[in-house]
Parts: structure tokens; C-alpha cells; sequence
């Protein structure tokens, strides 16, 4: 970036986590490079500073980001919490962010944890089954069960007497005396909010980590939150380059002609993702809708699906004139104008 032009300050490195090592963060620390990367979950510092976080409960409202929703894709809404890190003796600016999408890998770990919890007071619970003959023993086994609870869940328990007759049919019209009395312990296991509820707020955390220093600082969470999650746009654009019906029936052997493919495919890339982009601001301008998958209506098209219903257009061409073998259909005349394209572009050279 340096030979083009581009100073330290102008530009700053997004990463994913594999960004956070020795080696890198001392490299940036040395060319003054700023950056924005994700905090590996094996740091402990991660762990920790999230923990914090959620016990701070001072968080700063960013709300949702997302601009497509679906039913298997909610949208996520987002706070952010303020703080640092130490890593390898650098101090770096720490943003906890907290999803309402809580990560189900996350969950289903926490949710299997909480499993083996309640699996193990079970167990006490089960040896604690047997009758007792006498309340104070009733009494001090109730107490000891109660302490027996695991990390994230509390034994409620009730002791309950239990008449004993002796055997034999009761006299009619007598009153029936016990024989004696059992005592039985009747115990309820309850998840203790004060503990799941925070394990449940964490696993809803990830961190962004950042430079201290420059600019980069007086950066808000939600602007800084939005730069790392363009991620995802970029590396959409991954599929389109790397696609094996393109990529496969290609070989190049000279250097020199690879690097010119992948300009034409990029070229072509920055084309793809304009017919996108212009469709979906048409689209957003008008409030309005275009005939997508299935006939179904949809206000995100793709360029993907833009080309699928141009398939079936024939042209006939005889001399210098051209001509369409039958007339467009609405559907075709629907994209092209969310395109600004008119009719005449397969005709009109």
C-alpha cells in the first residue's frame, strides 16, 4: 500500500481473530498500523473482559445493523461495553459486544453443561430417596441436601409426613391411629437465575480488538462494530471469484496472463455487484417489489437471479438488423427497469 501512494493512518487493517498474534500485533505496533480484529476466545483476557462486562451492566445501546431479514435469520440487535486489554504487555482498546442472536454453538455448550449440573443433583437426590423414621433425621438430611446443589442450580426441599398403619382391615366406624410416621423428602431442582442468566449474557459476547492510539481511538462502538461486520460483504464477493464453473475450465500458464484474468474478473466482479446495488436502491426508492425465486416477490434481487430470467431470450439476427425472436416478457421488463436499462438493449447494439 506504502509504493501506491498510501500512508500509515490512511487505511486501516479488518481481521478475523487468526490477526492476534505476537508476531502480527508487533508488526503493527512497529509500522503504526492501525487496526480492527476479533479477540480469540482462547485469550483469557477474553473471557474476562466479557465477564466484566456483563457484570458492569453499563451498556451502550447500538441496536440492529442488518439490513436483510428472514425467519431463519433474525435480526440482531446489539450493545457494546468500553474497555482494555493487555496483550503481551501493550495495552489495546477492547469493545464486548453483545448480540441478541446469541451464538447457538454457545448455547447448545451452555445448555449441555446445565444438562450435566441437573444430571448430577439427580443423583444426590435419588440417594436422599429412602423414608426416614424420625423428623430430626428428616430435618438434617433435608439440610445437607440443600448444600448439595451444583454451581447452577439450587435443591428446593419439603419434608412430608407420611402416616403408617398397622396391616389388617380398621375396625367400621373407628377412627384409624398410625401406626407410626415416615418422613420423606420432597425436593424440587431449580436453575439459579443469579448464575445462568450471566453464563447465558456471555455466550451472547465476542470482542473487537483495536489500536489505543491515532485517530482510530475517538472512533465510536457501533461505527467500529459496523467496519469489522463489512467483513462479510467482502468475503460474499469470494464466492464469485473462486467459482468452480469459471475457475475450473480455466489454465493460464504465463504469470503475466493470470494476473490480467483476475483483473477481468474483478472488473467484472465490480460490474456484478453494481446490477445488485443499482436494482435493490431502485427497489428501495420506489417501495416497491420485483418477481424473485418462485415468483415470489422480493426487495434484495441478485444479480444471480437477474440473469436467470434473461435464459430464455432468442435473438434473431439477419445482415446489421437484430431482432428478438418474441417479445419480452413482464417479468424481463420488470429487472430492466429496476436496471435503467431499456428494451431496446438487445436489439440497438
Amino acid at each position: 500500500m506504502a509504493t501506491h501512494g498510501l500512508e500509515p493512518g490512511a487505511f486501516v487493517y479488518v481481521a478475523d481473530s487468526a490477526f492476534v498474534t505476537p508476531a502480527n500485533l508487533e508488526k503493527a505496533r512497529e509500522k503504526n498500523i492501525a487496526f480492527l480484529t476479533r479477540l480469540p476466545a482462547t485469550y483469557k483476557e477474553c473471557g474476562s473482559v466479557i465477564q466484566a462486562a456483563v457484570k458492569a451492566d453499563a451498556w451502550i445501546d447500538i441496536g440492529r445493523l442488518a439490513e436483510g431479514v428472514t425467519e431463519k435469520r433474525p435480526q440482531a440487535s446489539y450493545r457494546a461495553f468500553e474497555n482494555t486489554v493487555t496483550l503481551y504487555d501493550v495495552v489495546y482498546r477492547a469493545i464486548v459486544v453483545h448480540s441478541s442472536a446469541h451464538d447457538k454453538r454457545r448455547s447448545k455448550r451452555i445448555d449441555r453443561l446445565l444438562t450435566t449440573h441437573r444430571k448430577q443433583c439427580e443423583d444426590v437426590v435419588k440417594q436422599a430417596s429412602s423414608p426416614f423414621f424420625c423428623r430430626p433425621d428428616a430435618e438434617a438430611a433435608a439440610e445437607k441436601l440443600k448444600v448439595c446443589g451444583s454451581l447452577y442450580h439450587r435443591l428446593e426441599v419439603d419434608i412430608e409426613e407420611v402416616p403408617r398403619y398397622s396391616r389388617g382391615r380398621p375396625v367400621k366406624g373407628a377412627e384409624r391411629i398410625p401406626e407410626r410416621y415416615e418422613y420423606i423428602l420432597k425436593t424440587a431442582i431449580r436453575e439459579d437465575p443469579a448464575k445462568v442468566e450471566p453464563l447465558r449474557a456471555e455466550a451472547g459476547c465476542f470482542v473487537l480488538l483495536t489500536t489505543m492510539e491515532g485517530e482510530k481511538e475517538t472512533w465510536s462502538a457501533r461505527e467500529l462494530l459496523s467496519l469489522y461486520k463489512d467483513q462479510n460483504g467482502i468475503e460474499k464477493n469470494f464466492g464469485f471469484l473462486k467459482d468452480p464453473v469459471i475457475v475450473n475450465s480455466l489454465f493460464l500458464k504465463k504469470a503475466e496472463r493470470i494476473e490480467v484474468l483476475g483483473l477481468v474478473l474483478l472488473i467484472a466482479l465490480l460490474i456484478w455487484r453494481l446490477m445488485e446495488h443499482s436494482m435493490r436502491r431502485y427497489l428501495d426508492e420506489t417501495k416497491g417489489t420485483i418477481t424473485g425465486w418462485d415468483r415470489r416477490p422480493t426487495k434484495r434481487p441478485t444479480s444471480f437471479m437477474m440473469t436467470t430470467k434473461f435464459t430464455s431470450v432468442l435473438l434473431v439476427k439477419a445482415g446489421s438488423s437484430r431482432t428478438l425472436a418474441r417479445p419480452l416478457k413482464q417479468v424481463q421488463l420488470e429487472f430492466l427497469k429496476a436496471l435503467n436499462v431499456p428494451p431496446t438493449v438487445f436489439t440497438v447494439p
